[in-house]
């Protein structure tokens, strides 16, 4: 398996550690439910270097990237950032990503660690411009502080004032005498910023944060940063996003910006907006005793109406929920139906995804 440079870090905390995409990453430190806590309340810092890079540079970067890209990257400023999809002709996804714009003629993809072979090649498979793809994903490293006291802390250590770096924007800033490429950007539905370097650049900061941080920082692990994302209904390539949900069966239609030029999926989108998708992504609430996992099916009586996609007790609510494709007209809220666990029926009601409301500075 491969490792990041905070490795060793990892395991002189005392992490436990996993397979992750090929990656040996920490699941949790603690308990994933007291650093679910810590992000909520306070902020926790993420190693999330097995994240994929993949730079377009060249005079007609920006064109390829608008091409293979679900959101309007013509309408970036330089320094902004958006969220968005490739996809297949079909609509189906390729993969759900972060757009860097730096000048119109460079951008950095920052794509999931388990598509970052297939991301690239679909990129390279895409360019018929004037403009060069590369993986550079060995040559970043990554962290992510994530929390209502992410910016005290992260401020603690440069002069840079942090109010200049805006929701969805990127600055490169010095921080304790290193440059990184920072954003305020995240992934737990709390205020915060992603951190890109080079290894031991990295390695440093890390070390920095937790030490200024003091107890208001703790080391997270990816167990919770997947209870964290669920509870804020961001979406997991994999689960509620794969070549056979496209992005308007997610309910990711602000990211999809089907009244522009072409790029790939486009036409397939346009259709299944026009005629009404026959399936959409929901929220579940559980009103039997068990935890709602992925795979399990949703049925109306005997009849198989939908998937379980991602399920947990919430750590904030403490209500058992799920996120769950549900066929129509079964996806309206208050609609009663069952999960099958493992050979018995449990009752679900169908209910809004906002299991907890998010807390991003704008």
């Amino acid at each position: 398996m491969k490792q990041t440079a905070l490795y060793q870090k990892h395991i002189d905390l005392g992490a436990k550690m996993v397979d992750f995409a090929g990656w040996e990453m920490p699941i949790s430190y603690t308990s994933i439910t007291e650093e679910h806590g810590y992000v909520r309340e306070k902020c926790g810092l993420f190693d999330v270097s097995h994240m994929g890079e993949i730079c377009v540079r060249g005079k007609e970067a920006l064109h390829l990237v608008d091409y293979i890209f679900t959101n309007d990257v013509a309408a970036m400023d330089d320094h902004q950032v958006l969220y968005g999809m490739m996809c297949y002709p079909d609509g189906g996804v390729v993969d759900d990503l972060l757009v860097y714009r730096f000048a119109e003629d460079h951008f950095l993809l920052v794509v999931n660690a388990s598509n970052v072979d297939k991301d690239y090649a679909w990129v390279l498979e895409q360019n018929h411009f004037d403009c060069r793809v590369t993986n550079e994903s060995d040559n970043f490293s990554e962290v992510a502080l994530q929390g209502p006291l992410a910016q005290h802390v992260l401020q603690k250590l440069t002069q840079y004032d942090l109010n200049q770096i805006t929701f969805f924007t990127s600055q490169m800033i010095p921080i304790d005498g290193m440059t990184f490429l920072v954003s305020r950007t995240g992934y737990t539905g709390e205020d915060g910023f992603e951190i890109y370097g080079a290894h031991q650049d990295i390695e440093l900061i890390w070390e920095q944060l937790l030490v200024t941080g003091g107890n208001q920082i703790a080391p997270i692990g990816l167990g919770a940063r997947d209870t964290l994302r669920f509870e804020v209904a961001l979406p997991l390539y994999g689960n509620e996003l794969s070549p056979t949900i496209t992005p308007l069966e997610a309910g990711l239609s602000f990211a999809v910006k089907l009244d522009r030029q072409d790029f790939i999926g486009r036409d397939a989108l346009v259709q299944q907006q026009e005629q009404g998708t026959l399936r959409r992504l929901c929220g579940l609430t559980m009103m039997d005793k068990g935890i709602l996992r992925h795979g399990y099916e949703v049925y109306h009586e005997d009849t198989v109406v939908g998937v379980v996609t991602t399920g947990y007790k919430s750590p904030s609510t403490n209500e058992t929920v799920a996120l769950a494709l549900i066929d129509r007209p079964y996806d309206k809220r208050g609609t009663k139906l069952t999960v099958d666990i493992r050979g018995k029926r449990k009752s679900v009601v169908v209910r809004t995804k906002k299991f907890y409301n998010k807390n991003y500075k704008k």
